[in-house]
């Protein structure tokens, strides 16, 4: 295809309606139907990426194979895409002005006035085009952060503006609102949509296509109504009613024909009606499952729906694989003491110690993972729950009761996790940690090899401190035994204990490389153990 085309997706009304859910399901039925596609965010926040927000700000923060520290959407895309981001795939603000102060301090206006329009509003529109003109991708489609009316997003919606005319009939945007039910009333109320509909118009742009976010099916009469008051065809109106699972909703796209009306918009042939079977396939499984899976959640943020996202869709989409329900139990590591661990974790079928940051919920992760190491249950540590694992053997079984990582006690006798020597002069805390892809070699024998079905994998890391090899040689004669290694630095990346069923630690985060059609080995592997203790306990 000659020309790339260039989707919008704006939100209206209220946040967190599924803008980057609605992106990623329109670019799965696209590439269904044999379009090469790119997914990208636009945040209006300030920072330069979301790696130094707190979780309570901005939930988890996704890594891409280069290194970025992205939104959370972006996972959405590669669990529905299978395809990997990278920087390119999400902008802030704070990147584009960035970008721009640079270019002025360089002297590359030649001295003319810098403005928001044009430079910044340039700087966003080259970031937009980037994707295509490298890659020659034939859809880049591109969600814009934050809603309609905000004032953080005026800039890329004039960009946006701007682009509606410089590209014609090769650009599209599609607007997502919210259609309230007042059961009051007993009726949905179109009102927020329209005034939405007319914020955009204002800033000068007309959407192609609305998508109407509602916990109620809508009658036929309210999407003529939405189309008359929005300007837009009767076969632009698309509806998203709330579904047991966000993977159903491409099909719910494409049951009303979404991606047909997208092809028509830009010229270009429907073609046949793609089958997407794989995704049926995992659906299916999913609704024909019986039996339940019970996994323990173990963190210090698990009071928040996206903290742990990436880990959460892994579970889930190896419990599907597995023909199970997911049962996830989410438990505050904070709360996790000695006299309430069996109450806690006694019935579960398998354990996962979360990652994160700092000193907070360390203690109770230790008690938890003491707990499972003595009671054979399944446990898998990802990046700090790997951690853990290392400092609660050498307290309870190299009898070190002070071993520690330096991020919680810098002066600690047993630094059995230290920062890397690298990071000691490191100041900014901003893109400075280990971060993207790196080469594993696992050890001949170990469950992890057998997991993974071979000995040299790639997997995503984001940490700063790491396992001390000066430790390694006394863990492994106690029974820890380091299962992987990067193959440049030696630096241990995995750890496991044989003399346990299955209790796996990883430096690394396995839940950055799992989708829907490709699930990650790891978690397949952790979750048919857990399957199998629940089928022996019987």
């Amino acid at each position: 295809m000659a020309d790339t085309k260039y989707i919008f997706v704006t939100g209206g009304v209220v946040s967190s309606l599924g803008k980057g859910i609605v992106a990623a399901s329109l670019g799965k039925l696209l590439q269904a139907r044999g379009f090469n596609v790119a997914l990208q965010k636009f945040d209006p926040y300030i920072n330069i990426d979301p790696g130094t927000l707190n979780p309570y700000e901005h939930g988890e923060c996704y890594v891409t194979e280069d290194g970025h520290e992205a939104d959370l959407d972006l996972g959405h895309y590669e669990r529905f895409l299978n395809a990997p981001t990278s920087r390119a795939n999400n902008i802030t603000t704070g990147r584009i002005y960035q970008n721009v102060i640079r270019k002025e301090r360089k002297g590359e206006y030649l001295g003319k006035t810098v403005q928001v329009v044009p430079h910044i509003t340039d700087e966003i529109k080259r970031n937009v085009k980037l994707l295509g003109q490298k890659q020659q991708y034939d859809f880049v489609i591109t969600e814009i952060g934050g809603t309609v009316g905000d004032i953080e997003s005026l800039p890329f919606l004039e960009s946006v503006r701007q682009l509606k005319w410089e590209l014609g009939q090769n650009c599209l945007c599609v607007h997502l609102t919210y259609v309230p039910y007042i059961a009051a009333a007993g009726e949905v109320k179109t009102k927020p949509t329209q005034h939405s509909v007319k914020q955009l118009q204002e800033v000068g742009i007309q959407p192609d296509i609305l998508v109407l976010r509602t916990e109620h099916k809508l009658q036929p009469e309210i999407l003529k109504k939405v189309a008359l008051f929005c300007n837009v065809s009767p076969d632009s109106v698309v509806q998203s009613v709330d579904v047991p699972t966000i993977y159903e909703v491409p099909l719910v796209l494409q049951s009303q024909h979404m991606d047909e009306t997208v092809l028509r918009k830009v010229g270009l042939k429907l073609g046949p009606v793609p089958e997407m079977r794989q995704w049926h396939d995992f659906l299916e499984m999913k609704h024909s499952a019986t039996e339940t899976v019970t996994i323990a959640l173990v963190g210090k943020y698990v009071e928040l729906q996206d903290a742990y996202k990436s880990i959460d869709e892994s579970l889930l989409q190896a419990a599907i694989y597995n023909r199970k329900k997911l049962n996830l139990i989410s438990i505050h590591s904070e709360k996790v003491t000695d006299d309430n661990v069996t109450s806690l974790l006694g019935e579960v079928d398998g354990i996962v110690i979360a990652p994160g940051f700092g000193a907070r919920g360390v203690e109770g992760k230790l008690v938890a993972l003491k707990y499972a190491r003595e009671n054979n249950i399944p446990t898998l540590g990802i990046c700090l729950g790997m951690q853990c694992m290392v400092i609660e053997y050498a307290r309870n079984v190299l009898g070190y009761a002070d071993a520690n990582t330096t991020e919680i006690e810098p002066k600690t006798e047993h630094k059995v996790i230290d920062l890397m020597d690298e990071q000691k002069t490191v100041t900014d805390m901003g893109g400075s940690m280990r971060l993207g892809a790196y080469d594993c070699t696992l050890r001949k024998g170990s469950k992890l090899a057998a997991a993974y079905g071979r000995e040299q994998i790639r997997e995503r890391h984001r940490h700063r401190f790491e396992f001390n090899s000066r430790y390694r040689e006394e863990l492994e004669k106690a029974g820890m035994l380091c299962v992987g290694e990067n193959p440049d630095t030696g630096l241990v990346e995995a750890v496991e204990v044989p003399g346990c069923r299955w209790y796996v630690g990883v430096q690394f985060h396995p839940e950055y490389n799992s989708t829907v059609v490709n699930p990650n080995p790891l978690f397949m592997a952790f979750m048919g153990e857990a399957i199998k203790t629940k089928n022996e306990s019987k």
